[in-house]
């Protein structure tokens, strides 16, 4: 994970006074071809997965298809 990208979850999660987990994410070979994907850095807090990629100023909750800005996210776990 990206230092700039993980000091800014951090330092959210530290405001908010939350805890959060950080599972860095992986590039990802599919056997028999030649096909790889980039698996997202997960970043579990009060048990709601949220997904990040380097270099991206928005996050996903729980899944790729809900995003919010990496900016909100600090109102988004106010308001849970």
């Amino acid at each position: 994970m990206e230092e700039s990208l993980r000091k800014r979850l951090e330092f959210i999660c530290e405001f908010c006074k939350v805890k959060s987990t950080i599972i860095n994410g992986n590039l990802r070979m599919i056997d028999k071809t030649n096909l790889t994907y980039l698996e997202p850095h997960r970043i579990i807090i009060n048990g709601i997965t949220f997904l990040a990629f380097n270099y991206s100023n928005e996050i996903f909750i729980e899944n790729l298809n809900n995003k919010i800005k990496l900016s909100e996210l600090e109102n988004y776990l106010k308001n849970i």
